[in-house]
């Protein structure tokens, strides 16, 4: 199957007027010329499926308002529809452990390694690649075990560690922390000091039980093959402890200065699409587009908002060094070189063809969708005399 009349963002250029060929799957061949026998269309522009690594959707959608359940079932269709129509043709849904839940609530260790072996269960009947991302609270040691269960598994495809501990990391600044709480939740300026001091001393342990848990993490990530990502790095010394640890991945550094010092060690800087859509982070930690600017920006993650991915690119692209196809390498190639993803990120022959072509003009957007040659999302704007190569998975 052939698709013609389209832009082809490649890894060093966007070829214009191009066609490209999909067989069993992968890419077959590109064309530098339109091809009479083929799919029309219109001029988009064909990206590689957009790959994200970081992705907390999936807990919104199993639990949309506060005490309000889903089934599996309904939350993971609904997801997959989402991101497929976003060009997400890999999606790492990011689910945490967290030692503030109690039995049963969300990101309890009860409730979150049900919700891993229910998507595992269930991936297999999706349109999107879906694979599983958790997200592992560094201050509760009795976790430990559940996530190596998990590991032993093969249900986990990617372990961040974290500590959400006010005073450090995303919650460093504690008067914003104190300030965000009151307006979230409606309460006084008191309250919410009295919340974060309960804070503070329920979840500070000591430094040695850290490093025990992280080498513990680290060592379950190597001797299976997963990646490891650090996260919400606030300083060049928690960067350089991560890439000790493994970390090939640090996710939202919270500073220039621990950006910096990631890089310098190998480890892919990955921030949050929506920060570098909007220009700014919301919790005021380090801005995407800053981190860009400075040559420190690798990857860009959906966060809490797929359609933010595209928005993204486009925007960065009018900085990027290498334009359009320096911005699309955040949500394609670097992804998937950090997670070890050799099979796709690339639009070249022999990967497998998951594809976004995106409609340019008012409304920039996704119009259609390929996943292993599937077609499994469509606005309807491709023209064909086979309908039947348009039907959606």
């Amino acid at each position: 199957m052939w698709l013609s009349n389209l832009s082809l963002v490649l890894p060093d250029r966007v070829l214009t007027d191009g066609a490209l060929c999909i067989e069993n799957g992968l890419i077959a061949q590109i064309a530098e010329r339109p091809v009479s026998n083929g799919i029309d269309c219109g001029g988009a522009l064909v990206f590689p499926g957009f790959i994200d690594m970081h992705g907390d959707m999936i807990e919104t959608e199993l639990e949309p308002r506060p005490r309000v359940d889903f089934p599996m079932e309904v939350a993971v269709s609904h997801l997959d529809a989402r991101l497929s129509a976003a060009g997400i043709t890999t999606a790492y849904a990011a689910v945490s452990f967290s030692r503030a839940a109690r039995i049963g609530e969300r990101r309890s260790f009860e409730h979150t390694s049900q919700v891993i072996r229910d998507l595992h269960r269930l991936r297999r009947s999706c349109r999107v690649d879906h694979r599983i991302h958790a997200r592992f609270d560094i201050t509760y040691a009795n976790a430990v075990q559940v996530l190596a269960d998990l590991i032993a598994d093969e249900q986990v495809d990617l372990v961040s560690v974290m500590d959400h501990t006010p005073g450090q990391g995303q919650y460093r600044d504690i008067e914003r922390h104190i300030s965000l709480i009151a307006t979230r939740d409606g309460m006084s300026e008191t309250e919410a000091r009295q919340v974060v001091s309960t804070r503070i001393a329920e979840r500070t342990r000591p430094q040695e039980v850290i490093l025990d848990n992280l080498r513990q993490v680290s060592k379950l990530c190597k001797s299976h093959g997963v990646a490891l990502a650090s996260h919400d790095d606030d300083s060049a010394k928690k960067a350089l402890l991560m890439a000790e640890m493994g970390a090939v991945i640090s996710e939202f550094p919270v500073t220039c200065e621990a950006a910096e010092a990631a890089a310098a060690r190998g480890l892919l800087n990955a921030m949050g699409a929506p920060n570098a859509m909007r220009g700014q982070s919301y919790s005021g930690n380090l801005s995407a587009r800053e981190a860009h600017a400075k040559g420190l920006l690798h990857i860009l993650a959906a966060d809490y908002h797929p359609a933010a991915m595209l928005a993204a690119v486009m925007t960065l692209a009018e900085s990027d060094p290498k334009g359009l196809a320096g911005a699309a390498a955040l949500v394609t190639a670097n992804p998937a070189k950090a997670l070890g993803l050799t099979d796709r990120g690339r639009i070249e022959p022999g990967l497998r063809a998951d594809l976004a072509l995106v409609e340019r003009g008012p409304l920039t957007r996704v119009s259609a969708t390929f996943c292993g040659g599937k077609m499994i999302h469509s606005i309807g704007q491709l023209q064909s005399r086979d309908l039947k190569l348009l039907q959606p998975a």
